[in-house]
């Protein structure tokens, strides 16, 4: 996973100067979403694996949704 390249960050402020928001530009926001993104998807795996439950083939699975949903 890429790190985010550090840039000077640009601040919105109120009047006695606290910081209120962020301003990225879009390639940096799009970016942050993906590595979020994947993220969440390893979290959700960690999660997975650590239920340590009994596994099938994908295609079994298939089969077994089609049959279900047929």
């Amino acid at each position: 996973m890429k790190i985010l390249a550090k840039r000077t960050p640009h601040y919105i402020t109120d009047k006695k100067g606290e910081k209120l928001s962020v301003v990225i530009s879009i390639a940096e926001y799009k970016k942050l979403l993906s590595e979020l993104e994947e993220l969440e998807d390893i979290r959700m795996y960690d999660a997975v694996k650590a239920k340590k439950e009994k596994t099938i083939p994908f295609n079994r699975y298939l089969q077994r949704r089609c049959k279900k949903h047929a």
